[in-house]
């Protein structure tokens, strides 16, 4: 064969495949009769599922929820699937999406624990809705404020800060009330109240108080935002 005509060919073969990957794609696409006709063809048989976004489940369990095996096409229908998955008390939301050949791509939300409540059990983690979540600390490495007791409105403002000033979270170890309508936060070495219905935004009126403190070589040992517009330091 004449380089001329190995050179022929070689377009020839990436047109078949472009129209392979373009028939495909439109089969793919095709409201309810693609998927099927696909859903028939050996090369699409489930070979791997892949779990994103899992931290606190093992992906093992996910995998065993979906209980699916090579027998399955990845072009199979996904909404059962996905419902098993969400079954999983640790599990808010489930995407399911297909990646050729033989690939299941599992992406998981969790639901985030925001603080330990002690129980006849031991510590427990919660969730800024007050669900007990199925975390062992034995198996996985968690660290979270203590609660005293479960309390709705203080796990509700551990959720946003941790959200919204992760920081700023991540120096709180514990929380509790301390008197009609007022929260004692614990950071570290510095105890911060509050009404308890205070936003992250009031919150984080107290970082500028610290770093002006630290300039002036003092420390605080109770920050106090009770008062509209105000932040009372009381140093050591």
């Amino acid at each position: 064969m004449s380089d001329g005509d190995r050179e022929e060919r070689r377009p020839r073969r990436w047109q078949r495949l472009a129209l392979v990957i373009g028939g495909l794609a439109l089969l793919a696409t095709s409201p309810w009769w693609g998927p099927r006709v696909l859903a028939e063809m050996s090369f699409f048989r489930l070979r791997r599922v892949q779990v994103v976004g899992a931290r606190y489940v093992h992906a093992d369990t996910i995998v065993a929820l979906l209980g699916v095996d090579t027998t399955r096409s990845i072009w199979d229908e996904t909404g059962e699937l996905a419902a098993r998955v969400r079954t999983h008390p640790q599990v808010s939301d489930v995407d399911i999406a297909r990646r050729v050949p033989g690939t299941l791509v599992v992406t998981v939300t969790e639901r985030v624990p925001v603080a330990f409540v002690p129980s006849a059990r031991g510590l427990e983690p919660l969730d800024a809705a007050g669900r007990v979540l199925p975390i062992d600390p034995s198996r996985v490495n968690v660290d979270l404020p203590v609660l005293a007791r479960r309390d709705t409105a203080v796990l509700r403002l551990l959720g946003e800060l941790r959200e919204q000033a992760p920081q700023l979270y991540g120096r709180v170890s514990a929380a509790r009330r301390a008197g009609r309508g007022e929260i004692l936060l614990e950071l570290g070495a510095v105890s911060v109240r509050a009404m308890d219905d205070v936003s992250v935004e009031r919150l984080s009126d107290i970082l500028p108080v610290e770093a002006d403190l630290a300039r002036r070589q003092a420390r605080a040992i109770e920050l106090d935002l009770r008062y509209r517009d105000q932040v009372i330091a009381r140093v050591q």
